[in-house]
């Protein structure tokens, strides 16, 4: 519908009276939008909400008279880049990291401490059980651990064999395609256990004592030819972060998985929303957690050969985590 001469007449006037105050506005825009709020002098920063209620108001007449289309459209769009500036978060993304850095990735870790200590122990029952079936029948070892995983390091190896891919330099190639294999292999495990996790978390916990069950594998097999020592320390010098990143990866899943499966007084959506923002909390840490066991395993381990060095890096990074995790912090001013 073409409207009629009168109604062009007064949005045009309407236009008029106030159009230099939606001009000012859209300018300071498009400052703070390309640069950023530092732009802006303190004087058009303070102008900024009064020109915003200005062209809320301009916005409000204009439906309520049926104006200009065109000048509706404009109305609305300016005033929503100035809801955002006034009442929006400005921060930077440097910002933004050291804010998830600091406290919003401790606090999810520390919220599904239950579903930690859960996830923790499923992985030591899968360890737990695999390594009782293989002292009884070594044959269960090939059931836990995939032969492109074990790549010879099975109950048919020789011990100085297994020995060697702990400290010979001349396994390295074949030492570092293991470790690299394992690493990949605990990396799905994470994110698959957390991904899984909305399947009423019963695939999140199958996979967590499976791992927990390849894992014990190789503790038995190493351990019966009297190198447990030598191996635990080949493994936990990445492995206290690479393993706590797959429990907290399972923990997340869990997490979410639980809140989908009993949501309590919330509403199923509700519940999973929630669980939903803190397990991807978690898992947003966790793949930071995988980057630095990959560090750790690619230079660490293959450059420290001594036993009790490899232990005293385990050690001090699990001091590290828990420390950072669930150490006492000091309470932010507001």
């Amino acid at each position: 519908m073409i409207p009629g001469p009168d109604l062009r007449l007064k949005s045009q006037r309407f236009r008029e009276e106030r159009e230099a105050d939606w001009k000012r506005l859209e300018r300071l825009m498009d400052r703070a939008e390309k640069r950023s709020a530092a732009s802006l002098t303190d004087e058009e920063i303070l102008a900024i909400p009064v020109l915003y209620r200005s062209t809320l108001s301009a916005l409000s007449v204009a439906r309520g008279t049926s104006l200009d289309r065109g000048l509706i459209d404009y109305l609305e769009v300016l005033s929503a880049r100035a809801y955002f500036f006034v009442y929006g978060s400005r921060s930077t993304l440097l910002e933004r990291l050291g804010g998830f850095f600091r406290s919003d990735w401790p606090a999810a870790v520390r919220s599904v401490w239950r579903e930690t200590i859960v996830a923790a122990l499923l992985t030591a029952l899968g360890a737990v059980a695999a390594a009782i079936l293989i002292a009884h029948d070594p044959q269960w070892y090939h059931v836990f651990v995939p032969e492109a995983l074990a790549s010879g390091r099975d109950p048919a190896a020789s011990t100085e064999s297994l020995r060697a891919m702990l400290y010979d330099g001349k396994a390295g190639d074949g030492l570092s395609v293991f470790a690299t294999f394992l690493f990949t292999h605990n990396a799905q495990v994470a994110l698959l256990a957390f991904a899984l996790g909305f399947a009423f978390c019963i695939p999140s916990i199958l996979l967590l004592v499976y791992n927990g069950a390849t894992l014990g594998a190789f503790l038995a097999l190493y351990f019966s030819r009297g190198l447990g020592f030598e191996l635990g320390g080949w493994l936990l010098i990445h492995g206290v972060t690479e393993l706590f990143a797959v429990v907290l990866a399972g923990a997340a899943g869990i997490r979410v998985g639980w809140s989908l499966a009993f949501p309590g007084a919330q509403s199923r959506l509700d519940a999973l929303a929630a669980a939903g923002r803190t397990a991807g909390a978690v898992v947003g840490g966790v793949v930071v957690m995988l980057f630095f066991a990959g560090l750790l395993e690619g230079f660490g381990r293959q450059l420290i050969n001594i036993d009790l060095v490899r232990y005293a890096v385990a050690g001090a990074t699990a001091l590290l985590w828990l420390g950072y995790f669930y150490g006492p912090r000091r309470e932010q001013a507001p």
